[in-house]
């Protein structure tokens, strides 16, 4: 079975729910995972806006959030979540949070990619990593990724 990563507040290509965004409580939404290969050691999820700051004319990746050395037993993450699993790691994102940023795009429909990745090692190192520095650490150390892509317009 694939490695598959979800979200029971969109499908894959569906519109994000503003109260994952700045126009609603900014909190993350819960994803799940599944289909892991078992020799996973850590995972990685990046979620990150490749349509900034114009879909038509993007010029940059926008980081809204990073987090790395989650554990290979979990299974995803909670609604908001303010407890995340033992030994996963915070980096920062394009806002110098090391915290979930949401969909804020300031002109048209955006792409939020939810990217996760089974690395054959857990991470070490780094301290306050930001998306490329923790890209470079996991390179030739992914075993499987998956991908959710979530949209989002403001209102």
């Amino acid at each position: 079975m694939a490695m598959q990563i979800s979200s029971t507040a969109f499908a894959d290509g569906g519109k994000i729910p503003s109260l994952y965004t700045c126009q609603g409580d900014d909190i993350s939404p819960p994803l799940a995972w599944s289909g892991l290969p078992p020799q996973t050691k850590s995972l990685v999820l990046i979620v990150d806006d490749p349509d900034a700051p114009d879909p038509k004319a993007p010029r940059m990746t926008w980081v809204h959030w990073v987090l790395f050395n989650l554990p290979p037993d979990s299974s995803g993450l909670a609604e908001a979540v303010a407890h995340l699993p033992q030994g996963t790691v915070e980096g920062v994102n394009d806002w110098q949070r090391t915290d979930y940023g949401g969909p804020c795009p300031p002109i048209g429909r955006h792409r939020y990619f939810h990217k996760l990745y089974a690395l054959d090692i857990v991470l070490t190192g780094l301290k306050r990593p930001t998306k490329k520095q923790v890209e470079k650490a996991m390179a030739g150390h992914i075993i499987e990724q998956a991908i959710l892509i979530g949209t989002y317009q403001k209102h």
